[in-house]
């Protein structure tokens, strides 16, 4: 079984409300219905009511497959500001908050704030700059994590890892040059993606040239020092390194280079790059050379999930990234 149909399984057993606020576009529309006519998520359509029902039937789709959002219905738009503003430490204050709400974007964020979409997936037809932006303005930062990373999900062909053919890895799209602080919060976000996703019992390494002080440089410093503060912020999770690459997956590897008690040396089920430049090269040669499939990019840090959808992606790969989006949200529910 392949690891889309483990995850449509898994879907199928709590399926989520899903904000769609670019249902007008086609491949979303037909992503959002083919999820919802396969049971996986309950697709809301954040818009003009009447153009989304009708762009629906003229496609061929069963309309009431979907859940159509005004965003004209001014007792539905009056009834999510009163939520929203009565949440704890939102950012924006009401007549703000309604001024936002002529966006589809906007609307959809706030829907999923105040607990009426469990995700919010958008991004081929907006910028990541402003997906980014409006969910940073409204749904916010998780507590203690200050920066938006990405991580994403690649199953190897060949591969025997602690997880089979499944590797998850971080940061190959978001993060340029993360300092240590920055590059331990994307090691906890890591963790608690993944446990959410997958009900994994996270193994992270912080990857770099050098294990355990092999090699010296600024690099390692930085590496070393966020095991040190992520260590500090969350005891709780297994954040190991640094480590060379093989020292993180390979255990006869491991057995040989790392010489301490380590949950995670030779076993590590979540990789984290120094920097941009390493995860963009890697996730490329994985695919390239490994033959992967590579799911995401899964933003994380937020509050709750949102996903900023590539535009070129195909249909497949969208419906793939809206399934992870719901098992996300609903996982983050279970584990919260």
């Amino acid at each position: 079984m392949s690891v889309l149909e483990i995850l449509n399984n898994k879907a199928k057993l709590n399926p989520q409300k899903v904000a769609f606020p670019e249902g007008t576009n086609e491949k979303i529309m037909q992503a959002a219905y083919e999820c919802g006519k396969e049971g996986t998520i309950i697709p809301v359509l954040v818009g003009n009511r009447e153009e989304l029902k009708q762009l629906a039937i003229e496609r061929g789709y069963d309309a009431s497959v979907f859940t159509f959002v005004d965003l004209q219905d001014e007792a539905y738009q009056n009834e999510l500001i009163q939520k929203y503003v009565s949440l704890p430490n939102t950012l924006l204050k009401e007549k703000a908050l309604r001024r936002r709400l002529s966006d589809p974007l906007n609307f959809a964020l706030v829907m999923e704030a105040v607990d009426e979409a469990a995700a919010t997936f958008a991004g081929i037809d907006t910028t990541t700059g402003d997906v980014l932006f409006s969910a940073q303005q409204i749904i916010g930062m998780k507590p203690g994590i200050s920066n938006i990373s990405s991580i994403g999900l690649c199953d190897i062909p060949n591969y025997e890892g602690s997880e089979g053919s499944l590797l998850a890895i971080t940061d190959s799209a978001v993060a340029t040059n993360p300092t240590a602080e920055e590059l331990a919060n994307i090691a906890i976000s890591a963790c608690d993606t993944m446990e959410a996703l997958l009900d994994w019992e996270p193994r992270c390494a912080m990857i770099s040239y050098s294990t355990l002080g092999s090699g010296q440089g600024e690099l390692v410093d930085k590496v070393a020092q966020a095991v040190k503060i992520a260590n500090e912020k969350r005891p709780d999770l297994a954040i190991d390194g640094e480590f060379q690459l093989d020292a993180a997956i390979k255990p006869e590897v491991a057995a040989k280079k790392v010489k301490k008690a380590s949950k995670v040396a030779g076993k590590a089920n979540i990789l984290v790059w120094s920097n941009l430049d390493v995860g963009n090269v890697a996730v490329k040669l994985i695919q390239t050379f490994g033959k992967a499939n590579a799911y995401g990019p899964m933003l994380q840090g937020f509050n709750k999930v949102v996903c900023d959808c590539s535009r070129g992606a195909p249909v497949a790969e969208i419906k793939g990234n809206i399934v992870i989006s719901a098992l996300r949200a609903a996982g983050a529910k279970h584990h919260g």
